[in-house]
């Protein structure tokens, strides 16, 4: 560059030098994926509602109503337990459970490969409708775009979704407060080495399917048990890890968890083990963690019991107190260390 020309300078706040472009690790859930949405869509579009730090958000109107919007891009299409699009049902649905809101109304948006078989469409197109119908959602609007050939994984699918709050007020990570108890749903991985062992061409012993599933009906019976909801966060992308780190980090707090305590299938640890993964890190679409009152926690565990979504409900850890934003893991050896978000991608395209 010569001394007249000047120096090249951008705005935005990313670290533009070391990541010039997108990666796939922006996508990951883990530390990539905050500064991305942090440094790049909240310094954007930033406003109360998105600093809630929530996958929804409960909107003012003339009533009450909650929205939220993902996207999934699983690859492969279909995997024993769901496919794309019961995916995008559940998930949407699922992030305004989070919300402490029944969820009502869905559009969706596909993304078609041209090639892409009509039977397959089909196929997907059933089991939205067929998970619409569990989660009690209708599918009221939508829009369709073809692209090129090699230019898609087959379908991509957009959702969003409104629901009606049931709980006010609702659960935020905002919310969360020192002594609470800290609940998990199930068991954790499922998802994630169900659509690895497709891919990867895996066998096991026992039949291994998704965990994917409507969540509603678990946080219908804690707002029916009386349950104070301070925090619900689905396991998604970046698994348990991500989800306690993001609530730590949004409420600076300092949250303690039981390595012990978390529910790990058999074969779900030895896949993870085979392809060097962390079942804390593993993403799931039926699970969600829920911080609640010390003096409500076995109380809210018999709610959680009672439905076959949250059978499996544990208590896993407590908020512990302030501190800056960090989660503190019990091993099984009885040591302790930090649980920190991954900087690479485990499992591109699981959602």
């Amino acid at each position: 560059m010569s001394e007249h020309e000047p120096e090249f300078s951008l705005q935005c706040p990313l670290p533009i030098r070391e990541y010039p472009n997108v990666t796939l690790a922006h996508g990951g859930g883990g530390r990539l994926t905050r500064d991305l949405i942090g440094k790049v869509f909240h310094a954007a579009f930033g406003n109360e509602f998105l600093a809630e730090g929530h996958d929804g958000a409960r909107v003012p109107g003339a009533g009450p109503l909650a929205l939220t919007t993902d996207a999934f891009v699983v690859r492969p299409l279909e995997f024993p337990g769901g496919d794309i699009g019961r995916l995008a049902v559940y998930g949407t649905a699922n992030d305004l459970a989070m919300c402490a809101a029944e969820p009502a109304w869905l559009s969706a948006a596909f993304i078609l490969e041209e090639g892409l078989p009509m039977a397959t469409l089909w196929r997907i197109a059933c089991g939205m409708r067929e998970a619409a119908k569990l989660a009690g959602v209708q599918i009221v609007a939508g829009d369709t775009k073809v692209v090129d050939r090699g230019k898609g994984d087959g379908i991509y699918i957009a959702t969003s979704g409104a629901g009606i709050p049931r709980q006010d007020p609702g659960p935020s990570p905002r919310r969360a407060r020192p002594g609470d108890a800290i609940l998990l749903s199930g068991d954790l991985g499922r998802h994630a080495i169900a659509v690895m062992a497709v891919r990867e061409g895996l066998a096991f012993e026992t039949a291994l399917e998704s965990d994917c599933a409507p969540l509603w009906p678990a946080v219908r019976r804690l707002i029916e048990a009386g349950v104070e909801l301070h925090v619900l966060r689905d396991l998604t992308r970046g698994g348990l890890t991500a989800g306690l780190n993001e609530i730590a980090e949004t409420a600076g707090l300092r949250l303690e968890v039981d390595e012990s305590a978390i529910p790990v299938r058999d074969e779900v640890r030895g896949a993870c083990e085979l392809l060097g993964l962390d079942p804390n890190y593993a993403a799931n679409e039926g699970r969600f963690i829920a911080c609640v009152p010390e003096a409500q926690a076995e109380r809210a565990l018999e709610a959680l019991r009672a439905e076959p979504v949250s059978a499996g409900a544990l208590r896993i850890g407590r908020v512990a107190g302030t501190g800056r934003g960090r989660v503190d893991l019990l091993t099984r050896l009885g040591a302790r260390r930090v649980l920190d978000l991954p900087n690479g991608e485990q499992l591109p395209r699981i959602c």
